[in-house]
């Protein structure tokens, strides 16, 4: 209600104020207030800070740890599109994350109390649809419980922000309400392609759980009246424990063949630049194992700033656009890539399995540094550039930005902690030597034969696209072999 003003009651001051707010015309009939809203909107006084405070930290707390699920299941998740959405919106919920944060340090809050769980009820909610048992109830979860209720409680305290005094707030809910739904209009196509009725029924009492949490919570932001009945733990009696296996679905049937070694083929002067990009487009598609491992380092390295989460979950996603860059890239190309292309996880699988979330980060340190000299992605670019393709040009000018970005981030997080970037390098070095040394160990135990299945695929591309196979590039032998000496020595001169 407005406040009182001598000699005239609260409803007339509000009704006289509305009428004064009615009749008023900004000059010449330009846009009231900057064009944030008319004076009859700015009249009603809105939230107060504390008010805005509070839904503010609830928005933070559901977006945090929808980053946290999405990071989580993105290894074990075998479905490959399923690995790139979990990406994305890891990114987009790792970026409104910190938004709030930044907003609700603006609005005279130290100590921000950030970490604080707003209600027990939401902690229970989000544990379990992080222990969901099955891909279907993982999406029913978060795609009809979770973010319906979040974009519920963003689009209520868009409606009850003050339009001018909390112009910064609700710029931030716009922008987190426009991302929430295109999360959740890509959940939708997903439930549809991926969750049979059966399914549904299956996960029908987890999300009547899910709901009843939400209940005793009053909502995402606490603004409803609360059951007051926190429901019984069912997936998450006992504490989440992150799987750091890779996992793949039908279409990799072969993800520990090492037969083909991109990097040799790619830095023989000998072979054509069209075959070359055909190998960049393998390269990039196989970074599929990079947002693997990453997932990894962030779900298991605790008590980071949240920059830290921030600059390696961009980083992650950059890896899952270049893997969908490999995709593009085979789709314009007519290739068969699940027939006729074997990607492998052994890289994510070994760094996980094997090594420490600092160690992983250092191989990946590592290799970013043999990336960046000319040699590197700049080489990739000029390779696209030479066989005239202008959609593998695009694609490797933004990857050579992307890594160049990447680097700075190692930098920040990684080689900070490190003596020096000589000895962040040589560490790096030292902890991919231990994981690379047994490749052969697979096909010892028949996991693999390490076929080399680059003279199909590109008989395959040069058959759909009328080209007569060059002989010495249909039988070029690329078996793998380590590649580890050769970064070395590019990261030390770098």
């Amino acid at each position: 209600m407005f406040p009182k003003i001598a000699g005239m009651s609260t409803d007339a001051v509000s009704a006289n104020a509305l009428r004064f707010a009615s009749e008023y015309r900004p000059h010449r009939g330009l846009p009231a207030l900057a064009g944030l809203g008319t004076f009859v909107e700015a009249i009603a006084p809105g939230l107060s800070v504390e008010e805005s405070v509070a839904r503010l930290k609830c928005h933070h707390y559901a977006f945090k740890r929808l980053h946290h699920l999405c990071v989580a299941r993105i290894t074990a998740e075998p479905v490959y599109e399923l690995k790139m959405a979990f990406s994305y919106h890891a990114h987009l919920c790792a970026e409104h994350v910190a938004a709030l944060r930044a907003r609700v340090g603006e609005m005279r809050e130290p100590p921000l109390g950030l970490e604080k769980v707003p209600h027990p009820a939401l902690e229970l909610l989000f544990d379990e649809v992080l222990q969901a048992p099955t891909t279907e109830e993982l999406l029913l979860g978060i795609h009809e419980v979770v973010l319906p209720a979040l974009r519920d409680a963003l689009r209520r305290h868009l409606d009850a922000a003050h339009v001018l005094a909390d112009q910064p707030t609700r710029r931030l809910l716009r922008a987190a309400l426009a991302e929430t739904d295109e999360m959740l209009d890509y959940g939708r196509n997903a439930i549809a392609a991926l969750v049979s009725p059966d399914a549904r029924g299956a996960a029908g009492p987890a999300l009547a759980l899910l709901r009843g949490a939400l209940d005793a919570a009053g909502g995402i932001d606490g603004t409803r009246a609360p059951s007051g009945t926190l429901p019984g733990r069912r997936h998450s009696v006992v504490p989440y424990r992150y799987d750091g296996k890779p996992r793949r679905d039908e279409r990799f049937p072969d993800p520990y063949n090492m037969g083909v070694n991109a990097e040799v083929f790619l830095y023989d002067p000998a072979m054509p630049a069209d075959a070359k990009v055909l190998m960049m487009y393998y390269k990039r598609l196989r970074e599929i194992d990079v947002p693997e491992m990453m997932a990894s380092i962030l779900a298991e390295t605790p008590d980071k700033p949240w920059g830290y989460y921030r600059d390696l979950t961009r980083q992650l996603w950059d890896e899952a656009r270049h893997a969908m860059m490999g995709e593009v890239g085979f789709v314009a190309s007519g290739v068969d890539w699940p027939r006729n292309v074997m990607v492998n996880f052994t890289w994510s699988l070994g760094l996980n399995t094997q090594l420490t979330p600092k160690e992983r980060h250092a191989v990946l340190y590592f290799i970013e540094q043999g990336l960046m000299p000319r040699t590197g992605k700049r080489h990739e670019w000029e390779v696209a550039i030479a066989a005239e393709n202008p959609l593998a040009s695009t694609f490797q000018d933004f990857d050579w930005a992307d890594e160049v970005l990447h680097a700075r981030v190692g930098r920040d997080w990684y080689v900070a902690d490190m003596p020096s970037a000589h000895e962040a390098v040589a560490y790096g070095d030292q902890c991919w030597s231990r994981v690379l040394s047994g490749w052969e160990s697979w096909r010892a135990a028949g996991l693999t034969e390490h076929r080399n299945w680059w003279p199909d695929l590109y008989r395959e591309y040069c058959g759909k696209n009328g080209i007569e196979p060059n002989p010495e590039v249909a039988g070029y032998a690329t078996s793998y072999q380590s590649v580890r000496a050769d970064l070395k020595d590019i990261a030390a001169s770098a």
